[in-house]
């Protein structure tokens, strides 16, 4: 029951605030209608088909016929963008298509022979599959034609290192001090003569160095 305030003998009623539209509001959400909106939004969110692989010799040879023509369709608007020779040649390789993925990096290599990444994705390529002398020709072109490019050569010592050819990693070395490269190249052939005791010959490298 409502209180009832008495002001100066006279009794107050408490004021009451009015509702101005008393009508039903013309769209009423009802909590049923919340739950299926809801429901709604989860079935939108459709999640993405599994991976499924092609295991028919047709199909899957039809979809590599697809795939190459539109590689090829983005060479032939751009040939001079690096990125699609190299996407194409990654394809080609997860294709096991490595003679293939070859044929394309020497195409880029024809479109910018001078470009640095194309060397290093085409040699790494190599040497992923353990084709040592196809690595070895790659990294030996390199530093022919951008003997300035220290990737290559750190590339190339630390390969013939890991493969046990130490006199190969040296012969490189070699090859690489004749251009007169940064402190730290000299620095890691003499490291590599310590790592194999040959302390006389990082001495003699030392002392070509600093004369």
């Amino acid at each position: 029951m409502a209180n009832i305030t008495s002001i100066g003998g006279k009794s107050k009623m408490p004021k009451v605030a009015k509702v101005k539209n008393k009508m039903p509001a013309e769209m009423q959400i009802t909590a049923e209608q919340i739950l299926r909106e809801a429901k709604e939004r989860e079935l939108e969110a459709v999640p993405a088909p599994p991976k499924q692989k092609i295991t028919d010799p047709e199909e899957l040879q039809e979809y590599k016929l697809r795939k190459r023509k539109e590689f090829e369709d983005n060479l032939r608007k751009n040939r001079s963008v690096m990125g699609n020779w190299i996407k194409y040649a990654a394809w080609e390789d997860s294709q096991n298509e490595i003679d293939r993925a070859r044929s394309i990096y020497e195409r880029a290599l024809d479109v910018d022979h001078r470009n640095i990444t194309i060397w290093l994705k085409y040699a790494e390529m190599e040497m992923k599959h353990k084709q040592v002398n196809h690595a070895r020709n790659i990294w030996d072109r390199a530093v022919t034609i951008l003997p300035r490019a220290n990737q290559f050569w750190y590339k190339y010592t630390y390969m013939e290192e890991m493969l046990g050819n130490i006199a190969g990693a040296r012969q490189a070395f070699e090859r690489w001090m004749q251009w007169e490269p940064e402190e730290q190249a000299w620095l890691s052939y003499i490291k590599m003569e310590l790592r194999y005791k040959e302390t006389d010959r990082a001495r003699e490298v030392y002392e070509r160095y600093i004369l």
